[in-house]
């Protein structure tokens, strides 16, 4: 082990000790909440949070549903260095008058409320509070910690490899031209370096754009750069490298090993120490339903990605001295969202595709003493169901608002009126979406507003409907309130 590894345990230890001390005086948690490009991550966090403190119909929560939860309220900030998450704004975007979805979060931001409840069980029954921690941060950055076990020849053969899949091939074809250009034997040129990643930027981008894509390709800050924006530690690229080369300082290929090497150092190994090692639970969103419209390849490049990023937690039963110095993650969920875009009665076939997805990297977790579950939500639920008259038959359809522009059969809304479609069902078992023999499951459903929610007696709007967020908190942090 080096001897950064040996400072960044003894760092992370410190901190872990540090947060249990604060922990004997008032009850802590910190959940982790992330998702993958388009996954719906800031309007979870905002529907959590505007959920609790608001005091909504929580039935699955055990805590709610039998009226011990006395109040919920939100906390100063509790890191200097990390910025807060804008609830207010993301809320009043929701539920105000345009009704617009939330702007997606580009950086990790952080919220803390503190959660008055009476204990029902143990010794020590009576009042009590819980201090929940949440830190939201982008779904790229989770996808970065596998690169800390790779090193550049390794990552540059995975990449190149990757985008010359079938799937890949046309969004990848200007970079994968540019490739041949580049000898990774030749001298750094700075210059060439540049435009090698340039051009793999562009390449991820483009990745990016395609609505029906799964952005699964670190490096994530690539296209968040932030602060780092034109540094050398954001400028290289994976090169075609022959299989028998030794990578040689002094080369394009070694300045570019040299630059993957600091983004790991600078970029992946800060968060992993200041924040990833400190969670005690995580929720990954995961926008399934996109993957299932692009298919099986797609789907496939989803499943690899998420077990490498559950590979990364570090997961198992926490003992009080592995609380102490070195928490785990104890528990697990892995979400589909947008399960409004779904009649309910494929909910539970929503459900079965996103636990297969994950059901290799879940028996190793769960092997660690971990809790892990897949369960298919909507944080906001933006649709009603109704039954529709088609071509002679009885059809489960869902009704909303579309979003400008979107085209429903021939008709293109102006974001006012509703419409209904019937998206289909998934199939009863979920191995036969990977199968590309078959046919392509695709959701047929458009992009819709956030749901009209009318206000009280009292003048208050009340949080919008939700489809198992309650259930998803009962898993997340259910134990901690009983």
């Amino acid at each position: 082990m080096s001897e950064t590894s040996y400072l960044d345990g003894a760092r992370n230890a410190a901190l872990a000790f540090g947060d249990s001390l604060l922990g004997l005086a008032r009850p802590r948690l910190r959940l982790g909440v992330t998702g993958l490009s388009r996954s719906g991550k800031t309007v979870f966090t905002t529907a959590l949070i505007q959920n609790l403190v608001e005091g909504a119909r929580l039935p699955v929560l055990k805590a709610a549903a039998e009226g011990r939860i006395t109040r919920v309220r939100l906390a100063p900030q509790p890191d200097p260095q990390v910025p807060r998450f804008p609830y207010e704004a993301h809320r009043a975007a929701l539920t105000g008058p345009e009704r617009r979805w939330p702007e997606s979060t580009r950086r990790i931001a952080e919220l803390r409320i503190e959660i008055d409840y009476e204990r029902a069980q143990g010794w020590f029954k009576g009042p009590a509070t819980l201090t929940l921690d949440i830190v939201d941060y982008p779904g790229e950055w989770l996808l970065d910690l596998a690169l800390i076990d790779l090193d550049y020849g390794a990552w540059s053969r995975q990449a190149v490899g990757d985008a010359r899949k079938a799937h890949r091939r046309e969004a990848a074809a200007p970079w994968l031209d540019d490739l041949t250009r580049r000898d990774p034997s030749g001298p750094p040129d700075e210059l060439a370096a540049e435009a090698a990643s340039d051009q793999f930027k562009a390449y991820l981008a483009r990745l990016r754009a395609d609505p029906e894509a799964v952005a699964v390709t670190p490096p994530g800050r690539f296209l968040m750069p932030g602060e780092l924006e034109g540094s050398p530690a954001l400028t290289f690229a994976p090169l075609d490298l022959p299989p028998d080369l030794a990578i040689a300082p002094g080369t394009l290929a070694g300045l570019m090993a040299e630059r993957f090497e600091a983004y790991k150092r600078l970029v992946v190994a800060p968060f992993f120490r200041d924040h990833f090692a400190r969670l005690d639970r995580q929720i990954v969103l995961v926008d399934a339903l996109a993957a299932l419209d692009a298919g099986p390849a797609a789907l496939a490049d989803l499943e690899t990605a998420l077990g490498q990023a559950l590979a990364a937690f570090q997961v198992g039963r926490n003992s009080w001295l592995s609380s102490l110095f070195s928490p785990r993650i104890e528990r697990v969920l892995f979400a589909a969202t947008k399960a409004d875009h779904l009649h309910h009665s494929s909910h539970d076939r929503l459900a079965a595709v996103m636990s297969h997805l994950v059901a290799r990297a879940s028996a190793r977790a769960q092997g660690a003493g971990a809790r892990v579950e897949a369960m298919a939500l909507a944080a906001v639920r933006a649709t009603r169901e109704v039954r529709l008259r088609q071509g002679g038959e009885d059809l489960p359809a869902i009704v909303g608002t579309p979003e400008a522009g979107e085209r429903v059969g021939d008709e293109v809304f102006d974001g006012s009126g509703e419409a209904a479609v019937y998206p289909g069902e998934l199939p009863e078992r979920p191995e036969a979406i990977f199968d590309p023999r078959t046919p392509r499951w695709q959701v047929r459903a458009p992009r819709f507003r956030p749901p009209l929610v009318e206000a009280d007696a009292g003048g208050r709007t009340p949080p919008p409907p939700q489809i198992r967020l309650d259930r998803a908190l009962e898993f997340l942090i259910g134990d901690r309130l009983a």
